[in-house]
């Protein structure tokens, strides 16, 4: 089939190799050698097509982006032409990284401008989400980590997005890699005949974005980086909830979206999202970088430790020197929670034993609900983890309410996860038999599963981000896209398990059993590979099967 780019054609279906549209009469090979084939999609800029460039061999797909300006003056050309030579100038700039497509072509014809780019094949993320449903908090922070990395890259160019939502991130078919799509600068149609508008304000007076995904500098023509940060949170809450964000409710007072009741998810995780969706720019994550930090900062003792070192001087106080910790100088009495936060870690790190018990009081007289109530309890009990992991005479400390480190049985735990409750972040589930359980989409971060028996139980999109699982039984599990990010899986039988598309990165797989599992696609690095068993039925992370 070709098809007629006139926009006044009345039939623009044309057989596979006319030279002109029967209905219009309108040249079909657009500058002899890009043949089209269909409509993409149509919006106010214009439209994108799926085109063949017939003069490669092969005739390799591509998509053609046509920009229309409705009006024809010298003015409003001459800013039309200005928009069309900036996205290609973006395109030109950033195209050479692998999730974003690359320009092949750029030229005006007939007072109309026209786009080459990269055909990507695959589904949006809005296809991925209506076809199969909302992702698992393991699979949001999965497309995180694909996207923030080449979003800092994109930054890094000196170039904003300003549209990222779930129809313009495609998950390539061949590799399976998210690809960013649409850079375009107009994204509404010139056309100056507007009450009020005049041909200087037929292209600017338009908010550049999605509404809905653009926060309110954006919408303002004023975006920054930030701004993007924003869409990636808002995309964050589509994908956990299969509903846009117009379909959400919203607080008439301050113009945020109430997204809380609508997702199961970590605290931890919570905070981040807030931090991103956050309408004050000020007050929103900065850039990419920082989002990726905050991920990567679960409450763990050293990085609690360095966070309340630097409290916040108050007036008439001097600073303190170098080791010290903002506060009174009697060590004895510290005068606010997170300075006895931090006195109690320092006296576990100098071999005393109190420290979670501490906490855990002070995190009593604390607000309940407050971030730093939460983050006080999760101390005492990562405290209490590494105690029972590591030190002389170290005792695990099973079910205490003091510690908040609870151990339910397997029956409990799967019965709790019947009633719908996903969230066993900090659990210590040591050597519960799970065998052939059904824990999809359960959130395991940082929880203690030494021997655990995991054999052939479903796992899909789990969350194992910074788990313990030495010597963990998982033979045959189905580990599909799950997120194992710095999961400790030393000596683990992964025999036959399908570790599709799972993000292993800096997992710790020394003398674990791959022997037969399916890595296709997963995010491992070939040096984590060498530590672990394998043999002639492992499957690449490329596809291929073999020894490493």
């Amino acid at each position: 089939m070709s098809y007629c780019l006139n926009p006044a054609c009345t039939n623009p279906i044309n057989l596979t190799h006319a030279e002109r549209c029967q209905a219009c009469g309108s040249k079909l090979l657009l500058r002899d050698r890009y043949r089209v084939l269909q409509a993409l999609g149509q919006g106010g800029f214009g439209a994108t097509f799926l085109a063949k460039d017939e003069s490669l061999p092969g005739s390799p797909y591509c998509v053609i982006k046509q920009l229309r300006p409705t009006a024809s003056s010298p003015n409003v050309m001459q800013m039309a032409r200005n928009l069309f030579e900036r996205e290609a100038n973006t395109l030109g700039k950033i195209g050479n990284h692998p999730q974003v497509p690359r320009l092949l072509d750029y030229f005006e014809a007939n007072n109309e401008f026209f786009l080459v780019q990269e055909y990507i094949s695959g589904s949006t993320l809005q296809q991925e989400v209506k076809r199969s449903g909302p992702f698992s908090e393991a699979g949001v922070k999965q497309f995180l980590s694909e996207v923030l990395p080449m979003l800092q890259y994109i930054h890094s160019q000196q170039v904003i997005h300003r549209d990222i939502k779930p129809a313009n991130l495609i998950r390539r078919s061949q590799d399976r890699k998210l690809v960013l799509i649409d850079f375009g600068a107009v994204k509404d149609q010139v056309n100056p005949i507007r009450t009020g508008a005049s041909e200087q304000t037929a292209l600017t007076q338009y908010a550049i974005g999605t509404p809905g995904y653009a926060p309110p500098e954006q919408m303002a023509m004023r975006p920054v980086y930030a701004s993007d940060i924003y869409a990636l949170g808002v995309t964050c809450l589509y994908l956990l909830t299969g509903r846009s964000p117009k379909d959400m409710d919203y607080d008439p007072a301050t113009g945020e979206i109430l997204w809380r009741d609508q997702v199961h998810i970590s605290d931890h995780f919570t905070d981040v999202l807030k931090k991103m969706l956050e309408v004050s720019v000020r007050h929103r994550y900065q850039n990419a970088m920082e989002v990726m930090r905050a991920l990567d900062l679960e409450p763990y003792l050293d990085s609690l430790a360095k966070s309340m070192v630097s409290q916040p001087v108050r007036s008439g106080r001097p600073l303190p020197q170098s080791g010290e910790i903002s506060g009174p100088t009697n060590p004895s009495s510290p005068s606010s929670p997170s300075a006895r936060m931090a006195a109690a870690i320092r006296a576990r790190q100098a071999g005393k034993s109190p420290g979670a018990g501490a906490l855990q009081s002070e995190a009593t007289t604390l607000q309940p609900g407050s971030p730093r109530r939460r983050t006080m309890i999760q101390a005492a009990a990562s405290m209490t983890t590494l105690n029972s992991r590591g030190g002389t005479g170290a005792r695990h400390s099973v079910g205490n309410p003091v510690t908040g480190v609870p151990k339910p049985t397997a029956g409990e735990l799967l019965s709790d996860y019947a009633k719908g409750k996903r969230d066993f972040t900090n659990y210590d589930l040591s050597q519960l038999n799970l065998a052939k359980s059904d824990l999809s989409g359960a959130n395991f971060h940082d929880a203690k599963l030494y021997k655990i028996n995991l054999q052939g139980a479903s796992l899909l999109n789990a969350d194992f981000g910074r788990a313990s699982l030495p010597n963990a039984s998982l033979k045959n599990a189905k580990l599909a896209r799950a997120y194992l990010s710095h999961a400790d899986l030393a000596g683990a039988d992964l025999r036959g398990a399908d570790l599709s598309y799972a993000y292993l990165s800096n997992a710790n797989l020394r003398g674990a059993n791959l022997c037969g599992a399916d890595l296709t696609g997963a995010k491992v690095s070939d040096e984590q590979l060498a530590t672990a068993r394998t043999n002639w039925a492992t499957i690449h992370p490329s596809g291929k099967r073999g020894l490493w």
